[in-house]
C-alpha cells in the first residue's frame, strides 16, 4: 500500500474531531486512587481542601472517537500505549470537556514491514477554557503490503 505518510499528516494533524462532555464524582475518582495504592488525602478524601483527581485519571476517559472520520485503514489497530501530561489539577465535581484529535502520525520499518503509529490526543479543558491535561492514545498497524 506504501502510503503517503506526509499527505495523511497534512490532511489530519490538528483537526479536531470529537468532543465529549465528562461529569467526574468524587467518589470515583477517590476509589481510583485507593486502588492505585494512593494514601494522600488531596487524592482520597472528597473534604480535603485541595481534593483533586489523581494524575493518570485521565487515561480512563476515551472520547466518542479514536480515529477522525474518512483516515485510511492501514491494517489491524493495536493498542501501543498511554501517556499523560498534567497541566493543572482535575477537580471532581466540575466537568471536562473533553476535545480529540491527532498529535502525531510517524513510522518505524522493522522485520515485518513498515508500521504506522496514530497518536490521538484527548485534550481536557474547564468549563473556563483552561487547558487541565492531555491523554494519548497510541495506536499502531501493520501497513498491509500492495
Amino acid at each position: 500500500m506504501d502510503a503517503d505518510i506526509q499527505a495523511i499528516r497534512d490532511q489530519f494533524l490538528g483537526q479536531e474531531f470529537d468532543e465529549k462532555r465528562f461529569d467526574i464524582k468524587p467518589d470515583v475518582t477517590s476509589e481510583y486512587a485507593r486502588l492505585c495504592g494512593e494514601t494522600l488525602p488531596k487524592f482520597i478524601d472528597p473534604n480535603d481542601a485541595d481534593f483533586q483527581a489523581p494524575p493518570t485519571f485521565v487515561a480512563c476517559l476515551s472520547g466518542g472517537r479514536s480515529l477522525p472520520a474518512g483516515f485510511p485503514r492501514f491494517g489491524l489497530g493495536m493498542d501501543a500505549g498511554k501517556g499523560v501530561e498534567c497541566l493543572a489539577p482535575i477537580r471532581p465535581g466540575r466537568p471536562l470537556i473533553g476535545k480529540t484529535h491527532l498529535h502525531d502520525i510517524y513510522t518505524k520499518t522493522g522485520r515485518s514491514g513498515r508500521m504506522i503509529f496514530v497518536v490521538s490526543r484527548l485534550a481536557f479543558y474547564d468549563e473556563d477554557g483552561n487547558h487541565l491535561a492531555n491523554s494519548d492514545s497510541r495506536i499502531v498497524m501493520r501497513e498491509k503490503s500492495a
